[in-house]
């Protein structure tokens, strides 16, 4: 359960408590109160009075400003049916403020005789192969699971081929501290009772008397806290309280929160809120049994007169008085004595263990650089490149400042990035793995081979790795701009021009072209999103994160293998056959020109329970009603060329591979346009647009497929 911190304070003249909840600013119930999302409603005429976000009907348990949490009555999902059943377990608040915290919470599965998958990212999955069966038997009682940051989690239930019987699933994300063996027994027995959830399957439903405690975590603003800082909304207004960033499970930025300094507690979001708080008078936290003092932040705590010893450990202040020795004058020798010896033997103890460790830190490094560089060799056509692109672990901590969390530039799907600066000045990026499993290492090990055989101006530079860690180390060249990703996802209406979406569209289909046909085996990058776009300060497109790609025989046309990507980018052929072909990085780029085109994120963007970004997109192009959910700067700067991207787009999303273009074929599509819009004086051929309209595909597909013989 949380700590909830009772200084928490509402602003001058607004209502500070609904029941026995505390509302802290930026929460309030009426206007003036509050801060734009974070309404609340008051519903006085139950006993106790109960506490919602807005009118969204989602009932608020406790609010926490030093934890930034809220926790929720989620209530249950029930999932009955016959065959497959395709849900979504989704929060109806705000996505840009609140996001379900995965490390608070559990999923708990109450049911029997069906397999389930969580999301549709193998490493999101439970187990790591993406499937758990039940049977009548089993049960599903405090397991933790890696959740989607988001209010939205995916779910496929799917009958056994044994069962007769039809699903009969209840889903719950419940907060951990509360899914004890008591609760356990708790829920178990309202569900079986409550004849009211067979009336609602497939939404959330309420469970009298037992609240479904869900912990969502908020944000006071989608800023840094660097640009929070300059703007003149700046959320800490207490002046002992800081501003933290706040990063989502993906690595990727998610705003900011504020909080009290250590030693300081109240609402950092009020005008003088964080107060100094008395450690003295709080003994369960704050122990002390000797003489307490408290100071502004902190407290001192030493022995009385007379007494020695540590004075926060119970009883640990002994008096100093004994009686009088028969030989004072030997009694001090003795003292003496034996107090040096013990100095002694604590500086040889300390000596030994200082080198014990040295030792076994050279060992491990021996050990983890054998047998690392053991793995990279078998997959290494040049064996010179593992020695020429070693670094040491030292110059790497050297470089990172010990991994110094202010180096931390962010983070990606496998693992954490750091910038470094090299012995010989070169400005580097280096990630590390943020786990420590055997397929974290292949991962690792298998982007240095793919990188090590890739020359081109497209894609990342790999520097070299080090190999004396558990999971390697890889060091790439810095890119400085941030992601694609990071650009088009912004508050501010206008984003990248048209021009420069296009040239980051064509490179990025040159890059992945070369990678599918002109590299010395068929790369298969497996995980194109625009996250993974690095952008340099001329905005010129740098692939990376290749730790789930593949490579293939020039001779093979693809491989059967366990799905890997990210949910909203992957392709539906290949998560349904895990049959790997270039058609899938096809796919996944015809999403990203989605995304370009329309500036909302696949991952998170769904207008209706079962529907994507893709299928609307497809939909209203279909519906001639594409221009309703372009872009406005799209619309304003892209003129008729966006009808020719969109086609391009909705080939790529073809359900059948077979249907989709080649990269290279669609690098030629996209290069022509781009020669088009250079040469203004040109008329631009087959290109016949009327005002408005955005639903030509199938004429525009017509036109493209007459671009795209061009051999592979």
């Amino acid at each position: 359960m949380l700590v909830l911190v009772s200084a928490n304070v509402a602003s001058p003249n607004c209502a500070s408590r609904c029941g026995n909840i505390s509302i802290p600013y930026p929460f309030g119930i009426s206007a003036g109160c509050h801060r734009e999302g974070f309404k609340l409603f008051c519903n006085e005429a139950d006993d106790p009075p109960k506490l919602f976000m807005g009118s969204s009907g989602v009932q608020v348990l406790e609010i926490s400003t030093q934890d930034s949490m809220v926790i929720i009555d989620s209530g249950i999902l029930r999932l009955a049916g016959n065959a497959i059943i395709y849900t979504a377990w989704m929060v109806p608040l705000n996505g840009s403020i609140y996001t379900m915290s995965a490390g608070r919470n559990n999923l708990v599965v109450l049911g029997c005789g069906f397999s389930m998958l969580v999301g549709l990212r193998e490493r999101e999955s439970i187990p790591t192969t993406g499937l758990m069966e039940y049977d009548c038997t089993s049960s599903y009682p405090n397991t933790n699971v890696l959740l989607f940051d988001s209010n939205l989690i995916p779910i496929q239930l799917a009958q056994l081929r044994h069962v007769t019987f039809p699903i009969n699933a209840s889903l719950a994300i419940i907060e951990g501290a509360w899914w004890s063996k008591e609760n356990t027994m708790t829920l178990q027995k309202a569900v079986s009772s409550d004849t009211s959830l067979g009336a609602s399957k497939g939404v959330l439903h309420s469970i009298p008397g037992v609240p479904i405690r869900t912990v969502i975590s908020w944000v006071f603003s989608s800023l840094s806290c660097g640009e929070a800082r300059n703007s003149s909304d700046f959320g800490c207004l207490s002046d002992n309280s800081e501003c933290r960033e706040y990063v989502k499970q993906d690595g990727s930025p998610g705003g900011y929160t504020c909080h009290c300094w250590r030693g300081y507690e109240g609402n950092p979001y009020e005008r003088h809120g964080c107060q100094d708080i008395n450690e003295c008078t709080r003994p369960g936290e704050y122990s002390c049994s000797g003489q307490c003092k408290n100071l502004i932040g902190s407290y001192t705590c030493t022995c009385p007169h007379g007494t020695t010893g540590n004075p926060q450990k119970q009883n640990g202040c002994s008096s100093t008085k004994s009686a009088k020795a028969k030989f004072p004058g030997f009694s001090t020798v003795i003292g003496i004595g034996s107090g040096v010896g013990a100095l002694l033997i604590i500086l040889v103890v300390l000596f030994v263990r200082r080198n014990l460790i040295i030792w076994k830190a050279k060992k491990s490094r021996e050990f983890f650089f054998k047998h690392n560089r053991g793995l990279l060799l078998q997959q290494l056509v040049d064996k010179d490149i593992a020695e020429r692109m070693i670094f040491s672990l030292e110059e790497l901590e050297k470089a990172t400042n010990k991994f110094d969390e202010a180096r931390k530039l962010g983070g990606g799907g496998h693992g954490t990035v750091y910038k470094g600066i090299l012995s010989d000045q070169r400005v580097v990026a280096i990630k590390k793995s943020k786990f420590v499993i055997q397929r974290e290492t292949d991962d690792f090990i298998n982007e240095v081979a793919i990188l090590s055989q890739v020359n081109h101006r497209n894609v990342v530079k790999l520097f070299g790795c080090c190999l004396e860690t558990e999971v390697p180390l890889l060091v790439y060249e810095f890119i400085s701009n941030g992601t694609l990703s990071d650009h088009l996802h912004v508050s501010d209406p206008l984003s990248l021009t048209w021009k420069e979406r296009l040239t980051i569209t064509l490179e990025t289909s040159r890059c992945l072209a070369y990678l599918h046909s002109a590299a010395s085996i068929s790369i298969i990058h497996r995980d194109i999103k625009s996250a993974n776009i690095l952008l340099d300060d001329r905005l010129t497109a740098k692939v990376s994160d290749f730790g789930a790609s593949r490579g293939i025989p020039i001779d093979q046309t693809g491989v059967t293998t366990a799905v890997q990507g990210t949910f909203g980018y992957l392709d539906p052929e290949y998560y349904h056959t895990r049959r790997l072909t270039e058609k899938s990085d096809v796919y996944s780029f015809g999403v990203m020109l989605v995304e370009l085109l329309t500036r909302k994120n696949p991952c998170v963007h769904m207008p209706s329970p079962g529907a994507s970004l893709t299928a609307e997109f497809v939909l209203r192009l279909n519906q001639e009603k594409l221009f309703e959910m372009l872009d406005q700067q799209v619309i304003e700067e892209g003129g008729e060329e966006v009808n020719e991207v969109a086609a391009v787009a909705v080939m790529c999303l073809s359900l059948r591979g077979e249907d989709r273009p080649t990269m290279r074929q669609v690098e030629t599509r996209l290069e022509a346009m781009q020669t088009v819009a250079n040469n203004t004086g040109m008329e631009q051929n087959n290109v016949n647009v009327d005002d408005g309209n955005f639903s030509r595909r199938y004429s525009m597909e017509t036109e493209c497929m007459s671009s795209m013989g061009l051999p592979r």
